[in-house]
């Protein structure tokens, strides 16, 4: 159960979520629609290019892979234990995703496919953010997992089991946070182009700046005698 649930981790999978949302549909309406927040389409994308002998495609793809993975390989290092606990790396890693997102739009307007891999090297950052809290699996950056343990809490609830609301809350953020940030990625695009990642960028950097506030007021109230 998580009736102990801080309120910062709902407010910032929501956040983080909307944000995902928002690079995704930047990354369907300008990477020739592949996706960038998850892999199941880039990996079947790579499977179809294999099939087809598009070794060029193919090897692009792998290498956004790689770099979803090497993304979250960046997070395992400073985060070496995957359960969500304040004080961690999390404003360094916000930041690092922030730069990545920015250095993306300089290769994308420079038509380099080095973008590509920025960018999803910024995402697999991200879902490796938040791993587990108490039972629970936080990611933000797709909503595959979020529907399936939706689905999975409800038909537990349907044998007579207890229903836990405040993580059901939790995926339903997250679900929400996805969708609206996709609607403004979308937008946004029309109108920017790639300079729409600002957007994901900058709420990265206030997150970031307002996660060390906050913690440090938490450290500033556990001293007090």
């Amino acid at each position: 159960m998580l009736t102990k649930l801080p309120r910062w981790v709902e407010y910032g999978a929501f956040v983080l979520a909307f944000v995902a949302g928002n690079v995704n549909a930047v990354g369907l309406m300008g990477f020739k629609h592949q996706s960038i927040s998850h892999l199941s389409g880039t990996a079947t994308l790579l499977g179809t290019g294999l099939a087809d002998g598009s070794l060029s495609s193919a090897l692009h793809l792998l290498g956004v892979l790689l770099s979803f993975l090497f993304g979250a390989a960046i997070s395992g290092v400073l985060l070496p234990n995957g359960a969500l606990k304040l004080g961690r790396h999390y404003d360094t890693l916000l930041v690092l995703e922030a730069c990545l997102l920015l250095t993306s739009i300089i290769f994308l307007n420079n038509g380099s496919l080095a973008g590509h891999y920025t960018a999803s090297l910024a995402c697999g950052l991200q879902n490796a953010l938040a791993s587990t809290y108490s039972g629970a699996v936080v990611r933000t950056t797709h909503v595959t997992g979020i529907f399936t343990d939706l689905g999975l809490m409800l038909g537990a609830k349907l044998r007579g089991k207890p229903f836990d609301e405040r993580k059901a809350i939790l995926f339903i953020l997250i679900i929400i946070g996805f969708v609206l940030g996709g609607a403004l990625g979308a937008y946004l695009f029309s109108l920017w182009q790639f300079f729409a990642l600002t957007v994901p960028a900058g709420i990265c950097l206030i997150l970031a700046v307002g996660y060390r506030f906050y913690r440090v007021g938490v450290r500033r109230n556990l001293c007090v005698p």
